[in-house]
């Protein structure tokens, strides 16, 4: 029988499998070429841990503009899906088989920024798990939590760290890096979540800003009101984007281990164009092409620039779970409107959420000297468009989608 060897000389399985691929015999080559393969997936797989992609976190700390001080409307979405996620968690939750094991539950909110909604979210997540525990007739058995906490590296930790609960019935634990690729080990995780974060693209498709190709979206800083070849552009990264994302959570993932994700979305059928947060970024940009004219900026610049942002609708999604193949799809809805209740959303109010999410890549590419500029340009222009804020003339909509890894051999 044919046995491969261990020499000093062979740096790795892959290039031993290489070598002896060469000394088989030909009816035996079929089956090397597929361990040969299989070895190659498993070392391209590793290669995904640390990926990078292009950071451009929420605005940290506590001031005016950051974050923590303007992500509201985030979190009227995330408490709007609560119900929703204590009934995925009653109905869909394998709680008998975890609590067979002597590890803590261990959940990851991915894209977490710096506070405090990431908070509201896991707490969902923990009392519904607890109520499970607990119609489940286990309330005698100890259950411990372990919560990670991931982001960019430049995320800013330090405010997130610095305002968790003084209550919380957790350990926890930050996971700088992109997750558009591997941050845990396998089979380590139970439940995932994510809220308000896939919509942001690993990095701008490269050919909306190369002035040599015929997708080239001059003078734009979007793909809402662009062309057909932009939007697919834009469609096509989301699609790369997104079939990172599940095969590195699929890993990740135990056997029937949940995953929640939130994110903005247009309804099917709904031309981009009419999306309300694309005319938002179209209106912002139409502020950028203003200044580029009083010399404020250059039009260069605007032109070599573009937002990565994609809202998907609930179809996209759909296919890109299934061709990914390693998930079931629980539930996936539409949930219009969240902010209705809320109160009147002023030309103010939005200007103040839309910076502190863009203002750290706007700040990277344009510099910060017109960024107060920028946004008061933004506001009297939205001021005279206030049709954008109407809650009955919202375009867009919020995906709501739980995910149940299939069970693996």
């Amino acid at each position: 029988m044919f046995q491969l060897s261990s020499h000093e000389g062979f740096a790795s399985p892959l290039l031993e499998l290489k070598q002896a691929l060469r000394l088989l015999p030909i009816n035996k080559l079929n089956l090397f070429q597929f361990v040969f393969e299989r070895e190659r997936e498993r070392e391209m797989e590793v290669e995904k841990i640390g990926v990078t992609a292009d950071a451009h976190p929420m605005t940290g700390g506590d001031g005016q503009y950051s974050y923590t001080k303007n992500s509201y409307y985030q979190r009227v979405g995330i408490n709007a899906s609560k119900e929703m996620v204590s009934e995925e968690i009653s109905k869909k939750l394998d709680i008998k088989h975890i609590s067979s094991t002597s590890y803590p539950f261990r959940i990851a909110d991915l894209g977490c920024s710096v506070g405090p909604n990431t908070f509201f979210a896991v707490q969902n997540i923990i009392e519904a798990v607890e109520l499970k525990y607990q119609t489940e007739g286990l309330s005698s058995c100890i259950l411990e939590f372990q919560v990670f906490f991931n982001d960019h590296v430049s995320n800013d930790f330090n405010t997130l760290f610095g305002s968790l609960p003084a209550d919380r019935r957790y350990f926890m634990a930050g996971v700088p890096g992109s997750f558009y690729g591997r941050l845990f080990p396998e089979g380590s995780l139970d439940f995932v979540h994510s809220s308000y974060a896939l919509q942001w693209l690993s990095k701008v498709p490269k050919e909306v800003t190369d002035k040599s190709s015929p997708v080239y979206n001059k003078g734009k800083v979007h793909y809402t009101s662009a062309s057909k070849e932009v939007i697919e552009a834009y469609s096509t990264q989301f699609a790369k984007d997104m079939g990172t994302f599940l095969s590195a959570r699929a890993t990740e993932l135990v056997s029937g281990g949940l995953m929640v994700l939130i994110l903005p979305g247009l309804p099917n059928r709904i031309p981009h164009s009419e999306s309300t947060a694309g005319m938002l970024f179209d209106l912002l940009g139409s502020c950028l092409m203003d200044m580029a004219k009083i010399g404020l900026t250059d039009e260069a610049k605007v032109d070599s620039f573009n937002f990565p942002f994609y809202m998907a609708s609930p179809q996209e999604l759909e296919d890109l779970v299934e061709r990914n193949g390693l998930f079931s799809i629980e539930r996936l809805e539409q949930v219009i409107n969240v902010t209705r209740n809320t109160g009147a959303l002023t030309e103010q109010s939005c200007s103040m959420h839309l910076r502190a999410a863009l203002q750290g890549i706007i700040k990277e590419h344009f510099g910060s000297e017109n960024i107060d500029e920028l946004f008061d340009r933004f506001s009297e222009k939205l001021g005279r468009s206030s049709y954008l804020l109407n809650a009955d003339y919202t375009k867009g909509t919020q995906l709501f989608i739980v995910l149940k890894r299939k069970m693996t051999d």
